[in-house]
């Protein structure tokens, strides 16, 4: 029903190119980055593109549309002389929460947008892809400031690809039937369990924040000093065997593991185990992107909200790292990103075990951790309504690091600061421990 798009193939790695070819590299990962948005959403029916089951979750035919949107308000009305605005109304319906734009549907609203139709939504898309085209092969150069719009642009709609993953699987997840978004795994492995061992880290300052080259985003900017203390840090990510073992021992039943909001939370929701979890005839399955599954024991454990991993970690006699020791951690002992870390390039749509010279820092799962996010020092907020992007959010919200397996693989980093409340279980998001000796 829908054509999805095929553009250029972009690496992993790009060197920073500089002219004509920084001109040529930003049009062709225009291209991919927009295609992959219509693949992913290629398996849907059209009626899950309008479905709205909580708050947290937007309709995929508004993530199509806000991803447009972007570019359309921020770039092209900006910079293309005598720009015509596509629909007089899609400012005021695909705005998220830029207060400096103008109004906009409330976000619990998005589920009532029934206009406009899932194919009006492409027909925009289509109209401002081909803008962006034109606008491509009109410059000779771009300035530092198009060129900043164009790469936030790029990184914002790759941040909703994710985002659609994580609403397309409430979304289907939530449906009674279960219905599979990718009905047989691309990749199936068969991986002994790997018994739990600690990575040491010494006493030290360690720097922490953007430093190298290519794109970062403003919270990451600030690059200061933090000492830590010698700590140890755990190998993997936490399996569902294990998490199970917390759940079998009464770990939702016993309110010393818990912050005091958190067993309010877990009383008022009735929580008894991660989201998409189902006890069903005595046996634990989950939710997967492939349907309904017994659980995988040495999978990782994913869809666990920050109350939950902390719970778990006060639980096994540790504690969740911060977001310095995380960022210290990775930089010692797994700096690049390995050939086999799972992101959503590789197409498994689901979390996997770890794989030898492989500690998980990257892809498969979002880990939390124990810091709040806030500024770092010396942050400057950008101007203008980009200025609204991260600045406004830096309160009553958790870090998490790494990425997971719907994260494309080039808009990771060391210094990537993702954060949500901590409450959340929506999210693809896990549990690494920490200890001191």
């Amino acid at each position: 029903m829908y054509s999805t798009k095929t553009y250029p193939t972009i690496p992993s790695s790009i060197p920073t190119p500089t002219g004509a070819s920084l001109l040529k590299s930003l049009q062709d990962k225009y291209l991919h980055v927009r295609a992959q948005s219509e693949k992913i959403c290629t398996p849907l029916q059209v009626e899950d593109y309008v479905v709205q089951p909580v708050v947290d979750v937007s309709p995929p035919k508004w993530h199509l549309g806000h991803t447009t949107w972007f570019f359309e308000k921020m770039l092209l009305e900006a910079y293309l002389p005598n720009y015509q605005v596509y629909h007089p109304d899609y400012n005021f319906v695909f705005n998220s929460y830029y207060e400096s734009i103008g109004k906009r549907v409330l976000r619990t609203n998005r589920g009532n947008l029934t206009r406009p139709s899932v194919d009006e939504v492409y027909q925009y898309r289509a109209y401002i892809d081909k803008q962006m085209s034109d606008y491509f092969d009109s410059k000779d150069c771009l300035s530092d400031e198009e060129i900043q719009v164009i790469e936030i642009g790029l990184q914002h709609e790759q941040q909703h690809q994710e985002l659609l993953l994580y609403d397309i699987k409430y979304i289907l997840g939530t449906n009674p039937l279960f219905p599979a978004y990718q009905p047989i795994p691309k990749l199936q492995l068969d991986v002994s369990p790997k018994p739990l061992g600690f990575l040491e880290v010494p006493a030290g300052l360690y720097r922490i924040g953007h430093e190298q080259n290519g794109f970062s985003f403003d919270n990451e900017h600030g690059v200061h000093q933090v000492y830590l203390h010698a700590f140890n840090i755990a190998d993997r990510l936490i399996t569902n065997r294990e998490y199970l073992e917390f759940i079998q021992d009464g770990g939702y039943q016993e309110f010393k593991y818990w912050y005091a909001e958190a067993w309010e939370w877990i009383q008022i929701e009735q929580k008894q185990a991660p989201f998409h979890w189902h006890l069903i005839e005595g046996q634990w399955y989950n939710y997967t992107l492939h349907g309904l599954l017994p659980i995988t024991p040495d999978e990782p454990v994913s869809h666990v909200s920050q109350f939950e991993a902390s719970a778990f970690a006060k639980w096994k006699g540790m504690r969740l790292p911060t977001e310095f020791e995380w960022e210290a951690a990775c930089q010692l002992h797994q700096p690049t990103i390995p050939a086999s870390s799972n992101f959503v390039n590789q197409e498994n749509f689901r979390p996997l075990p770890p794989t030898e010279g492989n500690y998980q820092f990257f892809g498969d799962l979002w880990e939390w951790t124990n810091s709040s996010y806030q500024p770092y020092p010396y942050y400057q907020e950008p101007s203008g309504a980009l200025g609204e992007y991260n600045g406004k959010f830096m309160i009553n919200q958790m870090v998490l690091r790494g990425g997971s397996y719907a994260t494309p693989q080039d808009h990771i980093r060391p210094t990537y600061r993702n954060f949500f409340h901590p409450h959340l279980n929506w999210l693809f998001s896990g549990i690494r421990l920490a200890h001191h000796d």
